[in-house]
């Protein structure tokens, strides 16, 4: 069976994707509401009861949403570090089985292999995840301020990422519900990637072997779907990749399931 890979909903009010292979079903991240993933699995013909386990990138709410109900119910193990685990439960005022891991390090749930790395982000000790699977790579890249060196060397062997483009700066700076400090702390090397700052990171990374790129975590506000696929797609056509197909998310419906 191919490994198959939805994003069920990714921007600024929720994020969670949606990962199987021949013997191994996960989600990353729980960002909805636990009936909202519940519908968009259905949608795809899959139930959380299913589920093998939900991989956390970092606790702030957009990543956590429905964790409390889908652990709860369904006795789901969740994957995340300790300062991760301690900032996760004490948001969500619960107790979660917990499957710890050290930041850096690699462990296997099933036949997918997942490799853990620090990324530079407002939050405990958040993480992107590199997941080995059956000749497919997928990398997620989906909240941080900007890309280090080990970032990006993390991921360059992606076949499929899920890449950050949060905000268009011009929009960012004219937005007047936001104060001034918020702003300051999207904008920082801990915050979030502006649409011409993913399209950097998606030119260091880009290799023969990368062939699907999702654009998540668009902000409501400040940012437009057409202006972020327009900087990172013209980027990459700029540099002759045409062989990367370009993919935006909408945190209202889910993406069409890629099979690999």
């Amino acid at each position: 069976m191919a490994v198959r890979f939805t994003i069920l909903g990714s921007g600024s009010g929720g994020n969670c994707a949606y990962l199987e292979t021949d013997s191994t079903r996960l989600l990353i991240d729980a960002g909805f509401s636990a009936r909202q993933i519940r519908q968009r699995l259905a949608a795809i013909g899959r139930s959380p009861e299913t589920l093998h386990g939900i991989l956390l990138t970092h606790e702030h709410g957009d990543h956590i949403q429905g964790l409390a109900v889908l652990c709860a119910k369904l006795d789901l193990p969740l994957y995340c570090n300790r300062l991760t685990k301690d900032a996760t439960e004490h948001a969500l005022e619960t107790r979660f089985q917990c499957r710890l891991f050290q930041t850096g390090a690699a462990f296997d749930i099933g036949d997918v292999q997942v490799e853990t790395f620090s990324v530079p982000h407002d939050a405990q000790d958040p993480v992107g995840f590199l997941l080995r699977t059956s000749g497919v790579n997928l990398g997620f890249l989906t909240d941080l301020g900007h890309a280090t060196r080990l970032v990006v060397e993390r991921v360059r062997c992606a076949h499929v990422l899920v890449l950050e483009t949060n905000h268009d700066l011009r929009l960012l700076q004219d937005d007047r519900k936001r104060p001034w400090s918020v702003k300051q702390r999207i904008l920082s090397r801990h915050g979030h990637l502006s649409n011409e700052a993913a399209a950097d990171v998606a030119q260091e990374i880009v290799t023969p072997d990368l062939r699907q790129l999702y654009l998540g975590h668009l902000s409501r506000d400040c940012n437009r779907p057409e202006l972020a696929h327009r900087a990172v797609a013209g980027r990459l056509q700029s540099l002759g990749a045409t062989h990367v197909q370009v993919h935006l998310t909408s945190q209202e419906t889910s993406s069409p399931t890629l099979e690999l």
